[in-house]
């Protein structure tokens, strides 16, 4: 039976699949523990050369006679994620900007990569967890911006019959100043009125006129 061997330390690095080298960060903290680093690059290069360039997290083991093994992680997801929409970096100022759109079979071939590593109780579960980590870098879900742009329609048409409604207003106004006219021509009528007044005047002189001569 071989004798387990007695773990002293634990190093946890992310390295660029099969690009590994002596140079810092990896270099200088085997270093410290006394690992093989020569060994190490040559190994892990080895393992992940049909993942060239996707930074791939490693957890070492060290032991008491300074050998070693490690376990290669799944990439962490903001980086499946870049690497799903073709993106450099993040956005700067995530819930103001979109930088790009994942659509929902993205999201799932990033849960397949994970789905050891995440600490998820279904596949519904592993998709939330990758769809909050693609919002927090100002990545929108394809579904998502869809119902955005419709609830943005709908608003824009009850606005449009708003202004309708005040139309009408506007044609009640008028109305109110036709009434004005109608006030007007009564008006007229009683100038008219009194213009008959004083033609009765005028008889009642030529009816004094009359009394003189008998």
């Amino acid at each position: 039976m071989a004798k387990r061997k007695n773990v002293v330390s634990t190093i946890k690095l992310q390295v660029a699949g099969g690009q590994a080298t002596p140079a810092p960060p990896v270099g200088p903290v085997l270093g410290q523990h006394g690992v093989n680093i020569g060994e190490f690059v040559q190994r892990f290069n080895a393992e992940t050369s049909g993942r060239q360039g996707l930074i791939i997290p490693v957890v070492i083991s060290v032991y008491s006679d300074r050998s070693f093994d490690f376990i290669l992680k799944s990439p962490p997801a903001a980086v499946l994620i870049k690497k799903a929409l073709g993106m450099d970096k993040a956005a700067n100022t995530p819930g103001h900007e979109t930088v790009g759109i994942i659509t929902a079979e993205q999201v799932q071939e990033i849960v397949e990569m994970k789905a050891e590593d995440l600490n998820a109780a279904s596949p519904e579960a592993a998709a939330r967890i990758i769809e909050g980590t693609a919002r927090s870098m100002g990545v929108a879900l394809e579904g998502a911006m869809m119902e955005g742009a419709m609830m943005e329609g709908e608003v824009v048409e009850d606005s449009g019959e708003v202004v309708e409604d005040s139309g009408e207003v506007v044609e009640d106004s008028g109305e109110v100043v036709e009434d004005s006219g109608e006030v007007v021509e009564d008006s007229g009528e009683v100038v008219e009125d009194s213009g008959e007044v004083v033609e009765d005047s005028g008889e009642v002189v030529e009816d004094s006129s009359e009394g003189e001569e008998h």
